[in-house]
């Protein structure tokens, strides 16, 4: 059995920990095979393990997972968002980009953030009034990012 065949089993165990040690190391393998199996962890009740899922499908780009990721900008936990969000910049799919716009009026400034970074890293220019609005945020570093994002956009 390869290390990801063992990841993967692991996904299914009954421990959080073994689950979320799992979902983050199967991103590190670089595996398209366990895109399927995070996928599903998406899914998980522990938000850790949905957390790792999605940073992890952001690191094999997987295309597949667009659509879940999408859903999980409304995850109750606002790590779990952070993730959703950075993954689907890493990923680089248009499909996102209406979800992301929507995740800037995220309470949680990481999450606000990490879609602004992304949408930058997309470079869609119809989010550019968006990430502008984004400049006058409470926070500094949403505001940082709205600035890098924009320059992004403008290459």
């Amino acid at each position: 059995m390869s290390k990801v065949d063992e990841l993967i089993e692991q996904l299914k165990s009954p421990y959080v920990m073994y689950r979320t040690r799992a979902a983050k190391l199967l991103g590190e393998e670089k595996d398209p095979k366990a895109i399927p199996h995070l996928i599903e962890a998406l899914k998980d009740e522990n938000y850790l393990v949905r957390d790792n899922s999605a940073f992890s499908l952001g690191l094999l780009k997987s295309k597949e997972g667009v659509e879940e990721l999408c859903k999980l900008l409304k995850d109750p936990h606002p790590w779990v968002r952070k993730s959703a969000a950075k993954a689907l910049g890493l990923i680089g799919d248009q499909r996102a980009v209406k979800f992301l716009i929507e995740a800037l009026k995220d309470e949680e400034n990481m999450v606000r953030k990490s879609a602004v970074r992304s949408l930058g890293q997309i470079k869609d220019k119809s989010a550019i009034p968006y990430i502008e609005k984004m400049l006058e945020d409470p926070s500094i570093l949403v505001k940082d990012m709205a600035k890098q994002a924009l320059e992004k956009l403008k290459e």
